[in-house]
């Protein structure tokens, strides 16, 4: 696996995104435990997740515990393996998604986080999406404080604007290794955000890279161009789309969603896949 940096630790260039195995149409644990013992034995050594990623309001955290009883269960060596989660956003439990930025959740969240990975200082901790309710500094403020505290590695933010990368940065003291945004063939809208990620030398964690859970499957479909080049390869769709955001800029890491080992290991295999310079025209303008 070809490797990436975040903060001043290699990971593998494609991370796994854990949420599909804990929220509405989660498979089995034996599953689920499967594909992540398949994407360590490929390589991938970023797992990104968070304490909302759960169904019912009695089981917060159920993919955090998931990734941890997976990782203990593992034959091989997973020392290597940076587990990324997230706190502020919440799932009551009735099929919603609600926000809590404030210092005080976001520090007992990530005490509930350490607890439920087993670790002592969480590998990277990022604030989940900004709470209107909330300053923006003061969420922000509290991560700086986990950091310096020791309880997390490396911090980072999700579903930011430049503004607030740019004020995270100053508030963290040049100590944002990530930013996390939605970016697919879809949902291009943050293309400003990995530029500047780019630029500043941070990592960019596009998440639903292949366009979410129920869409994945009918990339190909819904945007010709990569089925097109996928058929010149004799490659999936999904893979072509992670080896397109991999050409995009050396700070892209894509973290597709998986409950299969077998789309985790179609996922991988995008790291060896080279694209020409006209296939990457024809994927940068395909919409």
């Amino acid at each position: 696996m070809r490797t990436r940096r975040i903060g001043d630790v290699q990971v593998g260039a494609i991370g796994l995104g854990g949420m599909p195995m804990s929220i509405e149409g989660r498979p089995d644990e034996q599953r689920s435990i499967a594909t992540i013992h398949a994407a360590l034995d490929a390589g991938v050594t970023l797992i990104d997740t968070a304490d909302a990623y759960h169904l019912h309001a009695d089981e917060v955290g159920h993919n955090e515990s998931l990734i941890a009883k997976a990782l203990a269960s593992y034959g091989g060596d997973a020392s290597d393996v940076l587990v990324a989660t997230k706190g502020g956003h919440l799932r009551p439990g009735d099929g919603s998604w609600t926000l809590d930025g404030s210092p005080d959740h976001l520090k007992q969240a990530c005490e509930a986080s350490l607890k439920r990975l087993g670790v002592d200082a969480i590998g990277l901790y990022q604030f989940h999406r900004p709470d209107p309710r909330v300053p923006y500094e003061d969420s922000v403020g509290a991560i700086r404080d986990l950091l310096d505290a020791g309880k997390i590695r490396y911090a980072g933010i999700s579903n930011a604007n430049p503004e607030q990368i740019r004020q995270a940065g100053d508030i963290l003291g040049g100590r944002l290794v990530s930013v996390q945004n939605q970016f697919s063939p879809a949902f291009r809208s943050s293309e400003p955000e990995l530029e500047l990620c780019a630029e500043l030398g941070i990592a960019f964690l596009p998440w639903s890279p292949l366009g979410g859970i129920s869409k994945a499957g009918e990339l190909g479909s819904r945007f010709a161009p990569f089925a097109e080049v996928a058929r010149a390869h004799n490659v999936s769709p999904q893979q072509v789309c992670l080896a397109w955001m991999l050409a995009k800029a050396p700070v892209v890491i894509p973290i597709p969603g998986s409950s299969r080992p077998e789309t985790i290991l179609d996922s991988v295999k995008a790291v060896d896949l080279e694209l020409s310079p006209e296939e990457l025209t024809r994927l940068e303008t395909a919409g």
